[in-house]
C-alpha cells in the first residue's frame, strides 16, 4: 500500500507522459526537405555546400537532398568543398568523390554561378554553416548565387541553419562605397541572423528579387549558441575551429587589415592578437584597465606558422572571453585598435595605408578608423546608432 501511495505521489508531482509539454526537437532546414517535395518535384537541383552541410547525425546534405531531388551538380565556396583550402586560395572545379558529381568552384576564376554552370539546374540550393559575421564570405557567395538565379530565372532554396553566436547585433552598417566580397550589403558586422533570414533580407530589402524559398528550422531558439545545441560542430574553415573562435572573430577579424598577427597557424586563431614589436604585459594591462565587460586580456606569446610573421615569435594578448553574453566583440576590437595606435604609433600600421580600398576599409565598411579626426567615442556612438537601425531593418525578416 505504501508503494502505491509513493507512485501516486510521484505521478502527481511529475505529471504523466501524456500531460507533459513536449520539448521541441531541433530540426535543421535540410532535415525538413521531405516536407517540401513540391518545391523539387520534377526538377534538377544544384547544391552550394561544403563539409558543414550535414544533418544532426552527420549525413551529408547532398545525400539527403538526392533522395528528394535530381541532384546534378555541387558548388563550393571559399576554402573548397572540404573546407581545407587556406583563406584567399583560388580553387578550381573538380569532382566530388562521394557522389561523383561535378563541383563548380565559386571561389576561383569566378565567384558567381555562370549560365553554363546552371544550364542543367532548375533550382539552386544553399546549405552551409555561417559564423555570424558580415565579412565571412559564405553569405556573399549566397548573395551572388541569388543574383545569378534572378538573372537566369532559376529557383533558389536556402536550407536554414543556426547563427552559431546567437542573436546579438553589433557594428556599423557597411557603406556601399566600400562593398566587396567581404561585405556585400549594408548590414552590421555581427548581424545576429541565420542564412535563411539574411536571404530574405537580401532578396527584398536590397532588391535581388529571385524566386526564393527558405526552408526554416524547427525548435531553434535564436539566443542559443551552437555549442548549446544537439548538433555536430564542423569547423567551417581552417581558422574557425570552435564556437569560441566564432565569437571573437566577429570583432578581431578587423586586425587582418593591419600589420598584426591574428594567430593564424596557432591553436588560438583570432583569440591571439600580436606582433614582434608588442609588449604583451603592457598591452594586456592597458586593455584590462578599460574594464570591458565579458573579457579579460592575458599576455600571450606565440609563433604563427602561417600568414604574417610566420615562424617569428610574437607577443600580444589572448582575448579571453569570460561572459559571452556580455562580451561585445566589435566594440572590443575598436577599443583595442585605438589603444594599439596610442601605445605603438610608429610600429602599428594599416596594410595599404592611404589607399581608398585598403583591407581595413573593406572589413569595417567605412573609413572611420583611418580618419584621424574621429575619436573612439565617435565610432562607438555610430555603432550604437547603426546597430539600432539594423535591428529595425532586420525585424521584418526574422523567422524565429
Amino acid at each position: 500500500m505504501a508503494m502505491i501511495l509513493l507512485l501516486l505521489c510521484l505521478l502527481y508531482q511529475t505529471g504523466s507522459a501524456e500531460n507533459q509539454l513536449p520539448v521541441p526537437a531541433l530540426k535543421l532546414g535540410i532535415e525538413r526537405v521531405g516536407e517540401y517535395r513540391a518545391v523539387f518535384a520534377g526538377k534538377r537541383a544544384g547544391l552550394i555546400t561544403n563539409q558543414t552541410g550535414i544533418d544532426a547525425h552527420g549525413t551529408p546534405s547532398a545525400q539527403r537532398l538526392g533522395k528528394t531531388a535530381q541532384l546534378t551538380a555541387l558548388f563550393s565556396p571559399e576554402h573548397g568543398i572540404h573546407g581545407n583550402a587556406r583563406e584567399g586560395a583560388s580553387i578550381g572545379h573538380g569532382t566530388d568523390p562521394q557522389t561523383g558529381l561535378r563541383v563548380y568552384s565559386l571561389y576561383g576564376n569566378t565567384k558567381r554561378p555562370t549560365e553554363e554552370m546552371l544550364k542543367d539546374i532548375d533550382v539552386l540550393c544553399f546549405d552551409i554553416q555561417d559564423v555570424g559575421a558580415r565579412f565571412y564570405t559564405y553569405i556573399s557567395t549566397m548573395a551572388y548565387a541569388m543574383e545569378a538565379c534572378a538573372r537566369y530565372h532559376k529557383q533558389f532554396v536556402v536550407f536554414d541553419r543556426p547563427n552559431p553566436i546567437g542573436d546579438a547585433v553589433e557594428g556599423n552598417l557597411l557603406e556601399l562605397e566600400y562593398r566587396s566580397f567581404t561585405g556585400y550589403f549594408p548590414i552590421v558586422q555581427r548581424h545576429g541572423m541565420t542564412v535563411g533570414e539574411l536571404a530574405l533580407l537580401f532578396n527584398t530589402e536590397y532588391g535581388i528579387h529571385c524566386d526564393l524559398t527558405v526552408i526554416p528550422m524547427e525548435g531553434w531558439q535564436r539566443t542559443a549558441f551552437f555549442d548549446e545545441l544537439p548538433l555536430i560542430w564542423v569547423p567551417p574553415s581552417p581558422n574557425i575551429p570552435s564556437v569560441k573562435t566564432a565569437v571573437v572573430y566577429a570583432g578581431m577579424c578587423l586586425f587582418e587589415g593591419t600589420n598584426l598577427s591574428v594567430g593564424r597557424g596557432t591553436a588560438m586563431p583570432f583569440e591571439y592578437i600580436g606582433a614582434p614589436f608588442i609588449d604583451g604585459y603592457a598591452l594586456s594591462a592597458r586593455l584590462n584597465s578599460l574594464g570591458l565587460e565579458g573579457v579579460r586580456f592575458l599576455p600571450a606569446f606565440f609563433t604563427p606558422s602561417l600568414s604574417i610573421y610566420a615562424g617569428q615569435l610574437c607577443s600580444g594578448v589572448y582575448v579571453a572571453v569570460t561572459d559571452r553574453l556580455r562580451f561585445a566583440p566589435v566594440k572590443t576590437a575598436i577599443l583595442m585598435f585605438y589603444v594599439l595606435r596610442e601605445l605603438y604609433p610608429e610600429s602599428f600600421t594599416i596594410n595599404n595605408a592611404g589607399k581608398k580600398y585598403c583591407g581595413l576599409h573593406l572589413l569595417t565598411g567605412c573609413t572611420q578608423l583611418t580618419d584621424t579626426t574621429q575619436t573612439v567615442d565617435n565610432y562607438l556612438v555610430r555603432i550604437a546608432r547603426e546597430s539600432s537601425r539594423f535591428r529595425s531593418i532586420r525585424s521584418k525578416y526574422l523567422l524565429y
